[in-house]
């Protein structure tokens, strides 16, 4: 089944379903390797770094995983002024960043008017840049307007393709159907198009993991997001068991191997559990890490998980250490999708 995947980049669900079952019994560094190559065979060995600025940790969602849920009353909560996220953006471009994540809850008092202003300016001040926005779910006329103003990417992780399972992640006020469509706006405005979801969320089952392979199979994302869950005290999930670092690293593999032009972060939340999770996600087929721009105050009440412990931008030259130690090479650059930017093929030692 590996080995279609690689060949095809397609399974049936009923092997997906097996696949997910007998995960342990994977023979991994077969699968790992497989991974490798086919990031390499696009992208060459390259890791794209991307300046990570979390705006703001207000939301009006209530998702039962989440610590930013508007429900827990003990969070700090604040909002990034345009101006200090254009100094964010100004100190992540003299480092060398050309790629700025901008990133927040569902926060009623981040208009779309103000997010059209931010993105122009940016767009502005270095149009070589390239700006992702991650904002949750919205009307198809505010993506529209966003990507009017210059947005290149829009990143929205589905969590789970299945409709039950989503119910269980969820309040009643939240759609599943909504979710989906957003998606399909985003990639029909042209935007490079982030989905996926994370890893051993409570309920989830070799079930609904297969739906989400299928999902991201049909969708085809420029980007996905396969991170652990990690519980939170102050929410309905806080004495559920965090996801697997090893299930979290299989299964990043095999969406490489499904998706071999896809862009595929090593997420904060598996180098969080692990001191050496981006490494291991990198030689698992990740080929992106978001070094965080967030000024540190609020970097730290941006607490969306326990131990929230993301890689600072101004340690991007131990990044990149890290990268070489392992044969990679950190990358400041754009780092579009391969569709657009393709990369040489070239042959790690």
């Amino acid at each position: 089944m590996i080995e279609r995947l690689a060949v095809w980049h397609d399974l049936e669900r009923e092997q997906y379903i097996r696949l997910f079952r007998s995960w342990r019994d994977i023979e991994k560094e077969y699968l790992f390797s497989s991974a490798r190559e086919a990031a390499v065979g696009v992208y060459g060995g390259d890791v794209f770094l991307r300046g990570l600025i979390e705006i703001t940790n207000y939301c009006g969602n209530d998702c039962f995983y989440c610590g930013i849920r508007k429900s827990n009353t003990t969070v700090t909560r604040y909002r990034l002024d345009n101006a200090r996220v254009i100094k964010c953006c100004r100190h992540g471009y003299a480092l060398g960043l050309r790629s700025f994540v901008l990133q927040g809850g569902e926060d009623p008092g981040l208009t779309d008017e103000r997010i059209c202003t931010l993105v122009s300016e940016i767009k502005q001040k270095w149009p070589d840049a390239a700006v992702t926005l991650s904002f949750g779910e919205k009307p198809c006329e505010s993506y529209a307007e966003y990507r009017q103003a210059g947005a290149d990417r829009y990143l929205l992780r589905h969590e789970t393709a299945d409709a039950a399972h989503y119910a269980k992640l969820h309040p009643s006020t939240m759609s599943f159907e909504n979710r989906r469509r957003c998606l399909r706006d985003l990639s029909a405005l042209g935007y490079q198009v982030g989905a996926g979801f994370m890893v051993g969320s409570p309920k989830q089952t070799a079930e609904t993991l297969a739906e989400d392979f299928l999902y991201l199979q049909k969708l085809r994302p420029h980007m996905a997001g396969i991170g652990p869950f990690i519980p939170h005290e102050d929410t309905p999930f806080a004495d559920e068991q965090a996801g697997s670092v090893e299930l979290t690293l299989i299964l990043l593999a095999l969406v490489r191997l499904m998706l071999p032009d896809a862009l595929l972060p090593a997420t904060t939340a598996l180098g969080t559990l692990d001191k050496s999770g981006y490494e291991r996600a990198i030689l698992a087929g990740a080929n992106v890490i978001m070094p965080n721009l967030t000024p540190p105050v609020e970097r730290g009440q941006y607490q969306i998980y326990d131990g929230k412990n993301p890689a600072s931008a101004d340690n991007i030259t131990d990044i990149a250490d890290r990268m070489a130690a392992i044969g990679y090479r950190a990358v400041m650059a754009r780092g579009d999708h391969a569709s657009i930017n393709p990369r040489p093929t070239v042959q790690l030692k």
